[in-house]
Protein backbone atom coordinates (compact mmCIF):
# COMPACT_ATOMS: atom_id res chain seq x y z
CA UNK A 1 0.00 0.00 0.00
CA UNK A 2 1.02 3.82 -0.76
CA UNK A 3 1.86 6.39 2.38
CA UNK A 4 -1.40 8.13 1.28
CA UNK A 5 -3.77 5.61 1.69
CA UNK A 6 -2.01 4.55 4.81
CA UNK A 7 -2.30 7.95 6.67
CA UNK A 8 -6.17 8.79 7.96
CA UNK A 9 -7.60 11.08 5.88
CA UNK A 10 -8.94 14.58 7.39
CA UNK A 11 -12.10 15.44 5.68
CA UNK A 12 -12.83 18.76 7.36
CA UNK A 13 -8.92 19.95 6.85
CA UNK A 14 -10.36 22.75 4.60
CA UNK A 15 -12.60 23.77 6.96
CA UNK A 16 -10.42 24.16 9.71
CA UNK A 17 -7.92 25.86 7.99
CA UNK A 18 -10.75 28.50 6.95
CA UNK A 19 -11.86 28.77 10.51
CA UNK A 20 -8.19 29.32 11.70
CA UNK A 21 -7.71 31.88 8.97
CA UNK A 22 -10.78 33.39 9.89
CA UNK A 23 -9.64 33.93 13.99
CA UNK A 24 -6.39 35.07 12.72
CA UNK A 25 -7.89 37.77 10.77
CA UNK A 26 -10.75 38.85 13.74
CA UNK A 27 -7.49 38.68 16.25
CA UNK A 28 -5.90 41.29 13.52
CA UNK A 29 -9.05 43.49 12.90
CA UNK A 30 -9.55 43.38 17.30
CA UNK A 31 -5.96 44.43 17.10
CA UNK A 32 -5.89 47.26 15.13
CA UNK A 33 -9.61 48.26 15.56
CA UNK A 34 -10.52 47.38 19.02
CA UNK A 35 -13.50 45.20 19.63
CA UNK A 36 -16.25 45.37 17.37
CA UNK A 37 -19.23 47.26 18.43
CA UNK A 38 -22.28 44.67 20.09
CA UNK A 39 -25.75 44.58 19.62
CA UNK A 40 -27.53 47.35 20.30
CA UNK A 41 -29.06 46.41 23.65
CA UNK A 42 -25.94 45.89 24.75
CA UNK A 43 -24.60 49.46 23.23
CA UNK A 44 -27.84 51.12 25.21
CA UNK A 45 -26.51 49.44 28.56
CA UNK A 46 -22.81 50.55 28.09
CA UNK A 47 -24.25 54.10 27.29
CA UNK A 48 -26.62 54.05 30.76
CA UNK A 49 -23.25 52.76 32.72
CA UNK A 50 -21.29 55.53 31.25
CA UNK A 51 -23.65 58.48 32.19
CA UNK A 52 -24.63 56.82 35.44
CA UNK A 53 -20.75 56.62 36.06
CA UNK A 54 -19.79 60.27 34.69
CA UNK A 55 -22.75 61.75 36.89
CA UNK A 56 -21.77 60.06 39.71
CA UNK A 57 -18.20 61.12 39.08
CA UNK A 58 -18.89 64.81 39.22
CA UNK A 59 -18.73 65.63 42.57
CA UNK A 60 -20.07 69.32 43.38
CA UNK A 61 -19.43 70.99 46.42
CA UNK A 62 -22.78 72.85 45.67
CA UNK A 63 -24.27 69.65 45.91
CA UNK A 64 -24.85 68.52 49.90
CA UNK A 65 -24.24 64.81 50.57
CA UNK A 66 -28.04 64.32 50.99
CA UNK A 67 -28.54 65.47 47.27
CA UNK A 68 -25.61 63.35 45.96
CA UNK A 69 -27.04 60.42 47.61
CA UNK A 70 -30.21 61.52 45.85
CA UNK A 71 -28.56 61.32 42.22
CA UNK A 72 -26.86 58.03 43.45
CA UNK A 73 -30.20 56.89 44.27
CA UNK A 74 -31.96 57.99 40.96
CA UNK A 75 -29.55 56.81 38.56
CA UNK A 76 -29.99 53.16 40.50
CA UNK A 77 -33.51 53.40 39.96
CA UNK A 78 -32.65 54.31 36.11
CA UNK A 79 -30.63 51.26 35.47
CA UNK A 80 -33.07 48.80 37.92
CA UNK A 81 -35.77 50.50 35.33
CA UNK A 82 -33.67 49.88 32.05
CA UNK A 83 -32.10 46.67 32.20
CA UNK A 84 -35.27 44.41 32.70
CA UNK A 85 -36.50 46.44 29.48
CA UNK A 86 -33.00 45.54 27.80
CA UNK A 87 -33.18 41.64 29.31
CA UNK A 88 -36.40 41.19 27.72
CA UNK A 89 -36.25 42.86 24.35
CA UNK A 90 -32.94 42.82 22.78
CA UNK A 91 -34.32 42.67 19.29
CA UNK A 92 -36.27 45.50 20.01
CA UNK A 93 -32.95 47.93 19.85
CA UNK A 94 -31.38 46.25 17.10
CA UNK A 95 -34.82 47.24 15.29
CA UNK A 96 -34.76 50.46 16.19
CA UNK A 97 -31.58 51.33 15.46
CA UNK A 98 -32.31 49.79 11.93
CA UNK A 99 -35.29 51.81 11.71
CA UNK A 100 -33.48 55.16 12.58
CA UNK A 101 -30.45 54.18 9.98
CA UNK A 102 -33.19 53.62 7.29
CA UNK A 103 -34.87 57.01 8.38
CA UNK A 104 -31.36 58.73 8.39
CA UNK A 105 -31.27 57.36 4.58
CA UNK A 106 -34.54 59.12 3.97
CA UNK A 107 -33.49 61.73 5.06
CA UNK A 108 -30.06 61.93 3.44
CA UNK A 109 -31.74 61.48 0.27
CA UNK A 110 -34.34 63.97 0.37
CA UNK A 111 -32.24 66.44 1.46
CA UNK A 112 -30.06 65.55 -1.26
CA UNK A 113 -32.47 65.86 -3.78
CA UNK A 114 -33.21 69.69 -2.57
CA UNK A 115 -29.54 70.60 -2.47
CA UNK A 116 -29.28 69.42 -6.26
CA UNK A 117 -32.41 71.32 -7.22
CA UNK A 118 -30.94 74.41 -5.25
CA UNK A 119 -27.63 74.48 -6.95
CA UNK A 120 -28.66 74.17 -10.59
CA UNK A 121 -29.75 77.82 -10.45
CA UNK A 122 -32.48 79.19 -12.09
CA UNK A 123 -31.01 77.35 -15.66
CA UNK A 124 -32.42 73.91 -14.22
CA UNK A 125 -33.24 71.02 -16.97
CA UNK A 126 -36.22 72.63 -19.07
CA UNK A 127 -36.05 75.99 -18.08
CA UNK A 128 -34.38 79.31 -18.73
CA UNK A 129 -32.61 82.28 -16.76
CA UNK A 130 -35.42 84.60 -17.86
CA UNK A 131 -38.37 82.19 -17.86
CA UNK A 132 -41.08 84.03 -15.37
CA UNK A 133 -42.98 81.06 -15.07
CA UNK A 134 -40.56 80.07 -12.99
CA UNK A 135 -41.32 80.43 -9.43
CA UNK A 136 -38.23 79.64 -7.57
CA UNK A 137 -37.10 82.68 -7.72
CA UNK A 138 -38.84 86.01 -8.54
CA UNK A 139 -35.13 87.85 -8.66
CA UNK A 140 -34.34 90.57 -6.80
CA UNK A 141 -36.79 92.41 -4.79
CA UNK A 142 -37.05 96.12 -6.64
CA UNK A 143 -36.19 98.86 -4.59
CA UNK A 144 -39.12 101.12 -3.24
CA UNK A 145 -38.35 105.19 -1.33
CA UNK A 146 -40.01 104.84 1.80
CA UNK A 147 -40.60 108.39 3.22
CA UNK A 148 -39.89 108.93 6.61
CA UNK A 149 -41.13 112.71 6.52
Amino acid sequence: MSDATDRPVDDDAWAKACAEDLEAEKARRRAQHGPPPGSAAEELRKLVDAVADKVLSLQSPLLGAAAQGTVQQIIKQAKSAVEPVIERNPDVFDHIAAAGSELLAAYRSAVEGQERRWTQGAEGPGKKADDPSDPRDEGPAAGEHIDLD
